[in-house]
């Protein structure tokens, strides 16, 4: 079980993941291992996502490319969400611009029992492995993140069979046949619970729970359709004693009921300022929380003087304290300009280190007054 002497325990993410003091704010991006990288997308003329996925080495390697280009204080495993539903025996594919597609899509009881749960070791071996070799060949203080996605986004998946915008086979299913609802989402939870749990104990430092768009409902229904479902993977994986990061995007709505569900990080979208969003979680949830966020990934396309004035802002907002990790509010845009995601790794690192100094001599300022 890894602790406070495990490989990246020492370094900023983890420090600032368990609400310690750093010398600066670690940073790392969703998707920062991808295509914004053009050693990448050489790897992309050979390989598809998915069999990059199911060769170690080739999914290692792209992991870390991006830590080898920037001075990044974790590592995302590359992959996609569906991987576990894949190992499972989901017929599915990715679709280029486009995004997975299931072959026979889940809308009955029949349906649900041929998703049966994952395991891990024979389901997702190639995954882990490449776990194990990132976690060995990267810097002990970088810290190594497995994630997995959340039931209700996968659930939307499984039944629209492809991506969409309105979720209404989902919302139908969900609200129309509750014992169907329950069966899928109990099994999803299982999933993620187990990959995840496998990712921990391949090396995994910290886990992060994808529901990239849970964001489609409303409170009533998150609280009712989802929120128990979400609760039971973080409760079964708190003993593992690693940071959860829980994610999501246009949840600003929700971020209140989201913060009980057990996470350890929230995950704040730019839809809502920094500062605002932490007090308000924490309110939530009557306990210290960490925060993730919230850069909007279409800023990294302005001049580079706009693009540190607003990652000066989020780090302003958060104000030094202890438990903030710099993201985007979402993953990298495919054409962002890699020159500016490579600049704000060195800005955050240079200004949150600045705006300490700042605060410290204030502090000592202040102590000399009274």
């Amino acid at each position: 079980m890894p602790d406070d002497r495990s490989p990246g325990a020492a370094g900023p993410f983890l420090r600032a993941a368990r609400g310690l003091p750093t010398d600066h704010t670690p940073v790392w991006f969703m998707r920062q291992a991808g295509r914004t990288l053009p050693e990448y997308r050489k790897v992309r003329e050979r390989w598809t996502l998915l069999e990059i996925c199911r060769l170690p080495d080739v999914c290692a390697e792209v992991t870390l490319q991006p830590m080898r280009r920037m001075p990044l204080d974790a590592a995302v495993m590359f992959g996609d969400i569906m991987l576990p539903l894949a190992g499972v025996g989901v017929a599915l594919d990715i679709v280029e611009k486009v995004g997975p597609v299931i072959e026979e899509p889940i809308r009955d009881l029949a349906g649900v029992a041929r998703l049966r749960d994952l395991e891990p070791e024979q389901d997702v071996a190639p995954v882990l492995e490449a776990v194990r070799i990132v976690r060995r060949e990267l810097e002990s203080e970088r810290a190594v993140l497995g994630f997995a996605g959340a039931p209700f986004t996968l659930a939307s998946y499984l039944v629209e069979g492809k991506p969409t915008r309105d979720f209404a086979r989902t919302k139908a299913l969900m609200l129309g046949a509750t014992d169907v609802w329950d069966a899928l989402m109990s099994r999803l939870a299982r999933i993620a619970t187990q990959f995840l749990r496998a990712n921990v104990a391949a090396g995994a430092d910290a886990v992060q729970l994808f529901d990239s768009w849970v964001g489609a409902l409303s409170v009533a229904d998150y609280v009712r359709f989802v929120q128990p479902y979400t609760r039971r993977i973080f409760a079964d994986l708190a003993g593992l004693g690693v940071p959860m990061v829980h994610f999501g995007t246009g949840t600003a709505h929700l971020l209140d009921a989201m913060a009980t569900d057990g996470g350890t990080v929230m995950g704040l979208d730019w839809r809502v300022p920094l500062d605002d969003a932490w007090e308000r979680v924490e309110t939530a949830a009557g306990r210290p929380l960490g925060v993730q966020g919230n850069l909007d990934p279409a800023a990294l396309f302005a001049p580079v003087d706009a693009v540190e004035r607003e990652a000066e802002d989020v780090l302003r907002r958060a104000a030094g304290r202890p438990g903030h990790v710099f993201n985007l509010g979402h993953g990298l845009l495919p054409a962002t300009p890699l020159s500016n995601i490579e600049r704000v790794v060195d800005f955050v690192h240079e200004k949150s280190a600045e705006l300490r100094g700042e605060l410290r001599a204030e502090t000592s300022a202040q102590a000399v007054a009274v």
